[in-house]
């Protein structure tokens, strides 16, 4: 659930148990400390006002993701992100313009090198191999490691990451509230001057990324398969860190490209939230980010992914426990049924009292754990509800299937009870209440559901929709998504 992702403590928030009356002037209260104003250039920027604490975090939304990337580039999304703490042609480096040589000769050795490659002269691959390590040495003695982070650090700040999904990259932390300033020039340098250095070094180490998350893990496989069988147009099918084939062929090129493109001022919303003065903050925006050339909106993804129509089905043998999964299409967020899904999701697995749970778990004790969510891998275009169990210790796959189906098949062949129903509104109240408990959590959900959806203010009328669900809802859209025609089957098998 949306809600859930994220985590804003603005006023005591009301007990879960509190009827919808006392929520709705809650969130009341907090849209109206909520303010927004754009740029000349088209960067947005969300004010959440809260005094309660002297520290404000920030979150960088960039509206660019892993389905955006050109074909053949998988994964550049991911890497821009980890080279956008390298830093600027002012920080991360002892003398940028003898480092700026270096690092252009890195580029040509390294196009070199493919060339050498393709025609299979050993020798010469062999020469400007050396060449290349060498060169990559002169230019790490350019290099003040962690700079960035560092600044950060000293000055108080917590919590700088950043995540790439296959709908977005964010990047985040908290500051003191005297740092405001700091933040926004630190922030604006980074993405208005990066320099996109030890590029090759960090290569290798998505390289292991990528081994470890995917091709040495039974899930990661699993997944990725998977994905690629539920989806045969749509770019949710590629995997966000990319194939390992498209990641060695990467240039330095590719992601300036792909910088230049997507992180365009209209490209991206300014999340702050804290102890903070709206107009301070619209003023410091006009210095430092009003630098920032306006740019013509990046290209959306326009594939379509088809109607399935019959079910597709893989299975992938690995040394691990077995595993079950099923994938149905659902619309995207911003469809009028996308609550709907949320409620089957909680219904399937809210924990010991879900369906899943106590029918596979504690009933039929034919798996160890059973899941089910929406939204994957992204929701700002049509996705997947997906539903898996692991399998318990002498139960087959098959077995565990028939138990997890009537499951799904009781969706929609019994109406749901008022009062289990009710139950699972409260659980989902309760989880968007959760949402607000930290600075850090509101600033994610409100860039991300405004960029998504076209306003942040659609966070809030997620209760309202929430409240009119009806057990006719859940049913209606349950017999026309639960088929077998549109049911993607992944069966992960021990190999021992």
């Amino acid at each position: 659930m949306f809600w859930n992702s994220c985590s804003l403590s603005i006023l005591a928030a009301p007990k879960d148990n509190q009827q919808n009356s006392s929520i709705q002037p809650y969130l009341n209260r907090v849209m109206e400390q909520i303010t927004e104003f754009t740029l000349d250039n088209g960067l947005k920027f969300i004010v959440l006002e809260n005094h309660d604490a002297p520290v404000v975090s920030f979150v960088t939304y960039a509206n660019v993701g892993g389905v955006d990337e050109p074909d053949g580039q998988t994964g550049v999304a991911h890497f821009l992100e980890h080279l956008a703490f390298k830093g600027t042609k002012q920080i991360g480096t002892t003398n940028y313009r003898a480092e700026a040589r270096v690092l252009d000769k890195l580029d040509r050795l390294f196009t070199d090198i493919q060339q050498a490659q393709k025609s299979e002269n050993k020798e010469k691959l062999a020469q400007l191999t050396d060449k290349f390590t060498a060169t990559q040495s002169a230019a790490s003695k350019y290099v003040k490691q962690n700079e960035y982070g560092e600044i950060v650090d000293t000055s108080g700040g917590v919590g700088l990451n950043a995540a790439t999904s296959a709908d977005y990259t964010s990047y985040f932390y908290s500051f003191p509230a005297n740092k405001l300033e700091l933040w926004m020039s630190l922030e604006s340098e980074r993405f208005l001057d990066p320099v996109f250095r030890e590029f090759y070094k960090e290569k290798q180490v998505i390289l292991e990324e990528r081994r470890l998350r995917t091709d040495n893990s039974p899930v990661g496989k699993m997944i990725e398969e998977f994905l690629d069988t539920a989806f045969t147009t749509h770019p949710y099918k590629r995997p966000v860190i990319g194939y390992e084939e498209d990641i060695n062929n990467l240039t330095r090129d590719n992601v300036k490209q792909f910088f230049q493109a997507y992180y365009a001022p209209n490209n991206l919303t300014m999340a702050i939230s804290g102890d903070v003065d709206p107009e301070e903050v619209k003023s410091l925006a006009n210095i430092y980010f009003g630098r920032f050339k306006a740019q013509p909106q990046p290209s959306q993804v326009t594939k379509v992914e088809p109607r399935q129509t019959e079910t597709r089905e893989l299975t992938v043998e690995f040394p691990s426990q077995p595993l079950y999964l099923e994938g149905y299409h659902i619309p995207a967020l911003s469809h009028p049924d996308y609550p709907v899904y949320e409620v089957i999701s909680e219904l399937l697995s809210s924990g010991r009292t879900s369906r899943l749970y106590k029918s596979l778990v504690e009933e039929k004790q034919v798996a160890l754990s059973a899941q089910g969510f929406s939204g994957f891998p992204g929701d700002k275009y049509p996705n997947l509800m997906l539903v898996y169990a692991l399998t318990s210790p002498g139960t087959s796959i098959e077995q565990l299937a028939i138990a997890l189906r009537a499951e799904i098949d009781r969706l929609k062949t019994e109406p749901v009870q008022a009062r289990e129903l009710e139950q699972v509104k409260t659980q989902l109240k309760a989880g968007l209440l959760r949402t607000l408990d930290s600075n850090l959590g509101m600033a994610r959900i409100l860039a991300e559901y405004d960029a998504k959806t076209g306003s942040w203010r659609n966070i809030f009328d997620e209760l309202a929709k929430l409240e009119k669900i009806t057990p006719e809802d859940i049913q209606r859209v349950a017999q026309t998504t639960f088929t077998s025609d549109n049911r993607t089957i992944g069966r992960l098998l021990s190999s021992q």
